[in-house]
């Protein structure tokens, strides 16, 4: 490859999709509708390439119209007509962004501490103790305690194994 053509090829990697788009109609002589960069940048610099050097050998272009011919590729979807028996699913994603360390909101968290219980009860956005809203075990954790300690580990809720109890109702 000569000099000009690998710094040709070189600067493709700084254009944006809308240059490579320019750069596609002025190799190509079409426009494409292609917005993807990668497929782009190697298109444009096969391109650049062939036009410098030549074309695939008559030979290579046989043979590979041989390989197509002898390939049952299938090009485009088949036509749906009226009196087809096909069904449409549709799918929707629910977004759910519950923790599965813990149970359901409603629940009731308890726990000995030092000759007390401490209850939580589980909320859809935090947890109550003693009348009032934390964000996080964490938080209910330090008030019980006073010094940091991580929620899920306090009320004895770990990964992989599901919320403690009956009914989302935490054993001592």
């Amino acid at each position: 490859m000569s000099l000009n053509i690998a710094k040709e090829v070189a600067a493709l990697g700084r254009l944006t999709v809308k240059d490579l788009r320019a750069k596609h109609v002025e190799v190509f002589g079409e426009a494409t509708r292609s917005g993807n960069k990668d497929w782009l940048r190697k298109r444009i610099a096969w391109r650049i390439q062939a036009n410098a050097h030549g074309d695939l050998s008559e030979r290579a272009r046989r043979r590979a119209d041989e390989l197509a011919n002898d390939a049952d590729l299938r090009t485009t979807a088949p036509k749906v007509t009226p009196d087809s028996q096909v069904a449409i699913t549709t799918t929707t994603a629910v977004a759910f962004d519950h923790d599965s360390r813990l149970p359901m909101p409603g629940a009731i968290l308890r726990r000995p501490y030092k000759g007390r219980k401490v209850v939580v009860r589980v909320l859809p956005r935090g947890f109550e103790y003693e009348g009032e809203v934390y964000r996080t075990l964490s938080a209910v954790a330090r008030a019980v305690t006073g010094t940091h300690w991580n929620g899920y580990h306090f009320f004895n809720l770990t990964p992989g194994k599901p919320a403690p109890g009956k009914n989302g109702v935490a054993d001592e």
